[in-house]
């Protein structure tokens, strides 16, 4: 290759050497630079790496080299799997590689991702969930992303107790100091009075008797559905949130019947009024009411949340940390959201460590509404969430900052929970 010039050889280097010798006349003290920063005082290894070391003796915050040994899954009760990944320095991970309804599933596919980590450094998080998800040539879906999901946890969970912080902190820090959270109160103003006297100010509910919707529903089911809404929102007061989960179960015509009846009672957000896979059908519904429309449990990675914001669907996106892609995917997904102007609800009807991670979610992005939980923890790990005024406070513990308790974890072992089937009056296959 040759390089074109308007000046000869010898006037190039006569130039270089003018150059070299007024820059250092000039900056004379740059080359006392090196000595000054020489002088400075050491910083403390003992004290950054905690006073731990590894087996040659070297601070372990600074070891160079850390590596998988074992990937350990557990069903346990009531309808969950938890993934313990282990180390060759003692250090363990937590996730919940988890599809309800098909937890051995899961745990199979998590088998056969092993090989590829055993061996392999778990701080490389997305360089691993860059290479589990795309070297297989059949990409995501609700299994293979599950798995995903729960290692990719795992791993979160692996570097933040090596670095002695918590996972927000290596998404870019806190960007509240407490973290709201909702409750499941059914169709039971009662329950919802408790959960409130607990400490809650969010809640959930889904539609009555949904199942009798059918693909046209009577004026009386939509009456019903509506009068129960109207029911809880008496007995919560004005200064609560309700929001209202269709499932997906009800039809495009029927949603919008039940939508409209319900808007009196302003529900904190309308969600899955339809089918997810509707994306078209669930914008048309967006436009015609002014309550959010809200979706993302049954959507996978970044990919299938695109399409949702690019024809405005809906303007709360629910992904669950457990099968949407894990906790990194889950922050690219609420960047993508931030810039629709979109708000974060991560979905999570399961365990305490898939509450964990979407807590370390929320703690660290800006556009975060409210986070949905089952278990807060009790009888799973050593020291439970608590809720007050409605929040939980930030976690402060290395990792996912939860310590599970094992002991406790003993009588749990083991389930085959299945999914519910349900059927119409004539017979026919009515959705979950």
């Amino acid at each position: 290759m040759k390089t074109i010039s308007s000046l000869p050889p010898a006037a190039h280097a006569t130039s270089r050497r003018r150059f070299l010798k007024a820059a250092f006349a000039s900056v004379g003290f740059a080359a006392a630079a090196p000595l000054a920063r020489a002088a400075e005082p050491k910083p403390d290894l003992e004290a950054y790496a905690g006073g731990e070391r590894d087996k040659e003796g070297r601070p372990l915050r600074l070891k160079t080299k850390l590596r998988i040994t074992k990937l350990e899954t557990m069903l346990v009760k009531p309808r969950w799997l938890f993934l313990k990944v282990h180390t060759d320095e003692g250090i363990t991970g937590w996730g919940e590689p988890i599809t309800e309804g098909r937890a051995k599933t899961c745990a199979a596919a998590v088998d056969e991702i092993a090989p590829y980590l055993i061996g392999k450094d778990p701080r490389n998080v997305v360089h691993h969930w860059q290479a589990i998800y795309r070297h297989a040539f059949y990409r995501g879906g609700p299994i293979l992303t599950s798995a995903l999901s729960g290692i990719e946890q795992a791993l979160w969970d692996i570097k933040g107790k090596f670095m002695g912080v918590p996972v927000y902190e290596l998404l870019g820090g806190p960007t509240r100091d407490r973290i709201r959270v909702y409750a499941h109160v059914g169709n039971r103003p009662e329950r919802l009075k408790e959960r409130k006297a607990e400490g809650f100010t969010a809640f959930k509910t889904g539609v009555k008797d949904n199942i009798e919707s059918g693909v046209v529903a009577s004026k009386k089911f939509i009456d019903d559905a509506a009068d129960a809404f109207a029911a809880l929102r008496e007995a919560g007061g004005d200064d609560v949130d309700i929001g209202i989960d269709f499932h997906g179960a009800i039809s495009p015509q029927n949603a919008k019947l039940l939508i409209k009846a319900l808007e009196p009672y302003q529900p904190m957000f309308i969600e899955e009024p339809i089918q997810c896979q509707d994306v078209d059908g669930m914008a048309e519904i967006a436009r015609g009411t002014h309550l959010p429309i809200a979706t993302g449990e049954r959507l996978f990675t970044k990919w299938a949340f695109r399409e949702v914001l690019e024809k405005r669907a809906a303007t709360i996106l629910q992904p669950d940390l457990c099968h949407a892609g894990g906790i990194m995917e889950t922050r690219l997904i609420a960047g993508m959201a931030e810039a629709y102007y979109a708000a974060m609800a991560p979905h999570n009807p399961l365990g305490p460590i898939s509450l964990a991670s979407g807590l370390q979610l929320a703690a660290s992005i800006p556009n975060f509404l409210c986070q949905e939980q089952v278990n807060l923890g009790e009888g799973y790990l050593k020291n439970p969430f608590t809720v007050e005024d409605g929040h939980v406070a930030l976690p402060e513990g290395p990792g996912l900052g939860i310590e599970i308790d094992e002991h406790q974890l003993a009588d749990k072992i083991d389930h085959d929970w299945r999914n519910r089937e349900t059927y119409f009056k004539d017979g026919s296959v009515v959705d979950w």
